[in-house]
């Protein structure tokens, strides 16, 4: 494989970067199964409209979701295909590390 350049892994840098927050990631879980408008992710991630509001540019900046306005509101969805993948590998980290602690500690 060729080797990559410092700006692709830059850019890798930013989306992962986008995903590194805990309201990030459940307004991303939350996404994959409908579209949600503001008021709806306000509620489920607990913090006000403004602080939801950041999150989301930061996510829609990361191009992994995408929004659309209908009157007043403001409604998002994920426009990428691959979260379930990237799920299913941080749910077999996290598994393995919990074994791997586990195991540490019948030794």
């Amino acid at each position: 494989m060729k080797p990559r350049s410092l700006r692709h892994y830059e850019a890798r840098a930013r989306i992962a970067k986008a995903m590194a927050h805990p309201s990030r990631l459940m307004m991303l879980d939350a996404l994959q199964q409908r579209e949600r408008c503001v008021c709806e992710l306000t509620e489920l991630v607990g913090s006000d409209q403004s602080t939801v509001s950041k999150h989301l540019a930061v996510l829609k900046q990361a191009g992994l979701i995408e929004d659309r306005r209908d009157g007043v509101n403001t409604y998002y969805r994920v426009c990428v295909c691959c979260l379930e993948g990237f799920w299913k590998c941080v749910e077999g980290v996290l598994k393995e590390n919990l074994k791997a602690q586990q195991e540490a500690l019948r030794a």
